[in-house]
């Protein structure tokens, strides 16, 4: 009796410290595949692919995990739409069992040209709302978070059509370039830290008549 009870007690085993909640922000469903606003999605099926690993279907989104030399990645594509990223980010946070500094959210940016990459530690939302859900579930705007640029080749008043409009084949060929770029920039986030990640990543791409 006394032993089943102490197994009872026996307190959950801790999540390693080199465990990683990686986090592509976008929209489910066909008709919102290959639009900026699920360029978090495109990566992370990227990722995925490379890596040979499938996502499954969880609790708030759908999960990969990716192992890597020691290090955990978990994933995740949110199932919650991109106006409540934030309830499948604090979950999967929480079962985690992740600090913040071990997540990093990665989201299309209108206000940064397309192929330009930002990571930041923290900061303001730019006025993207899977950003500003996230921070409102997290009660905090300091969690890792990497901007990849869409540009805003759109008129006043069409911000929306524009983010849920499809790229440009050839931009859809630069993504899956991109894409390397940012899981390099990731592993180093995660081997050495985001000093190092944000030297490697926070460039801009050179301009079209110099890439001849």
């Amino acid at each position: 009796m006394l032993l089943r009870l102490l197994r009872r007690l026996k307190p959950a085993p801790a999540v390693s410290e080199k465990c990683f909640l990686v986090v592509g922000l976008g929209n489910i469903g066909a008709e919102y595949a290959s639009t900026r606003h699920n360029i978090g999605f495109m990566i992370l099926d990227a990722w995925a692919q490379a890596s040979n690993v499938v996502f499954e279907t969880c609790r708030y989104g759908d999960v990969a995990v990716v192992h890597d030399k020691g290090r955990e990645f978990h994933l995740l594509k949110p199932s919650t739409y991109m106006n409540l990223s934030g309830n499948a980010v604090r979950y999967w946070q929480q079962k985690l069992d992740l600090p913040l500094e071990r997540i990093l959210v990665i989201c299309d940016d209108v206000n940064l040209p397309f192929g330009t990459m930002r990571l930041r530690k923290g900061g303001r939302t730019g006025g993207h709302n899977g950003l500003e859900n996230i921070e409102e579930m997290l009660g905090t705007q300091d969690y890792p978070r990497l901007r990849l640029g869409i540009g805003n080749d759109y008129a006043q008043g069409q911000l929306i059509g524009y983010v849920l409009g499809g790229f440009a084949e050839e931009q859809l060929k630069e993504i899956q370039e991109m894409a390397k770029k940012v899981v390099a920039g990731v592993r180093t986030w995660a081997f050495v830290g985001i000093e190092q990640a944000m030297n490697q990543l926070n460039t801009r791409p050179k301009p079209a008549e110099e890439k001849a």
